[in-house]
């Protein structure tokens, strides 16, 4: 890997034209939650809009839309089909289409769970999706467990960001913690598979089977639930300001580790917890901005 690939530098932040307005900047949607896992929905849904995103609609069973609403008055919710014990139901095909509609970019998975009815909304989400998708969580496990990604819409850009547990069921394979072999078998499923991966951890990867970006940002502060979430609504946002995959990914994780440094430098790290980043972020953005605005891409860092 270290031969056929260099390291790319981190990518430049998108445009925000001053006479930009909230369709100019994106709208996402993001599907998932169950109950008692409304939490990731709150987490990705506002860290896209921390990232800029225009609006972001977060799409949740029905029995947890009034938590995930009141979370954050910014965030637009919409109800998923339930059924009496507040589980999610069968969603109609027809339902899916009309929450894709007018959207620039889709995440799926964080806190949906892995039943039945969560496989059937993946498969289905994979199958009609039309615009830049991120899979993570959940919708990754059901994937591996039911081989969905062979059924995507292959003309749909995808990015998935598994941690190395759920790298491992997509692959079938053990993931040690060597840097080589991490990055090898990263790029090796991203090239056969026509995606980008985002393979978290220490030093995260980042490949579309081209192209390499390992993260030097972040802390161990970090090893704690939810920071996946927030990720992934800082994925989606940038994938919905129009950013291709692979320098949407790698800006995003270089991002969410500063937005890491900075609430460590705040709070340490033994201390932190995921809702911390939503509002380092901020700083992490107008820190990459002052640096962009001095430096050149090459010496971006």
């Amino acid at each position: 890997m270290s031969e056929q690939f260099a390291n790319e530098s981190v990518p430049m932040l998108p445009d925000r034209p001053e006479d930009g307005h909230k369709g100019t900047f994106g709208k996402v949607l993001i599907i998932g939650g169950s109950e008692g896992m409304s939490g990731a929905m709150c987490l990705s849904s506002v860290s896209a809009l921390r990232t800029g995103s225009g609006l972001v609609t977060a799409a949740v069973p029905r029995s947890i839309q009034a938590i995930v609403a009141a979370y954050e008055p910014c965030v637009m919710t919409a109800g998923l089909e339930t059924d009496a014990n507040g589980q999610l139901a069968s969603v109609p095909r027809t339902r899916i289409e009309e929450l894709f509609a007018g959207k620039d970019a889709v995440a799926i998975g964080p806190g949906l769970g892995q039943s039945t009815n969560a496989m059937e909304l993946v498969s289905l989400v994979l199958e009609i999706c039309q615009v830049p998708l991120v899979l993570d969580a959940d919708a990754l496990n059901l994937s591996a467990a039911g081989g969905l990604l062979e059924q995507r819409n292959k003309n749909t850009a995808c990015i998935i960001t598994p941690h190395p547990g759920e790298f491992s069921r997509l692959t079938g394979q053990p993931i040690n913690d060597d840097d080589e072999t991490r990055s090898t078998m990263a790029a090796d499923f991203a090239k056969s598979h026509g995606l980008t991966v985002v393979l978290k951890g220490p030093r995260t990867v980042v490949t579309d089977g081209m192209r390499l970006f390992v993260n030097t940002t972040g802390n161990s502060g970090m090893a704690t639930a939810g920071c996946g979430d927030v990720l992934t609504g800082i994925v989606a946002s940038l994938l919905g300001q129009k950013m291709n995959p692979f320098e949407a990914a790698a800006l995003a994780v270089n991002a969410h580790g500063r937005a890491g440094n900075s609430a460590a430098f705040e709070l340490g790290q033994r201390g932190m917890i995921a809702s911390d980043l939503l509002m380092a972020l901020p700083k992490a953005w107008e820190q990459m901005e002052s640096h962009q605005n001095l430096s050149s891409p090459d010496d971006a860092s």
